[in-house]
């Protein structure tokens, strides 16, 4: 959550389980220079949900619900894309 009216982007995190790694855009591994290149190419960052952030130690799963103010959980939006015919 943000107090800004119109943020300049937004973080995701993605599931790994069943993710083909020859099938994957290297951009969703690249962190290099505050990745810069994620946020190039789709004006935000991706985070592989089960692996920690560095400093919490918290999955970025967790560290995306997490109120960083008061250490209160947060909502987020969760998108399967599984359910989705991306077809239409």
């Amino acid at each position: 959550m943000t107090a800004k009216h119109t943020p300049g982007d937004y973080d995701a995190c993605w599931g790994v389980k069943g993710v083909d790694p020859d099938l994957l855009n290297p951009v969703f591994l690249n962190f290099d220079n505050g990745r810069a290149a994620q946020k190039e190419r789709f004006a935000g960052e991706f985070f592989p949900a089960e692996l920690p952030e560095g400093e919490s130690g918290q999955t970025f799963l967790d560290f995306f619900q997490t109120n960083k103010d008061d250490g209160s959980r947060k909502g987020i939006v969760c998108l399967n894309l599984d359910i989705l015919d991306l077809d239409e």
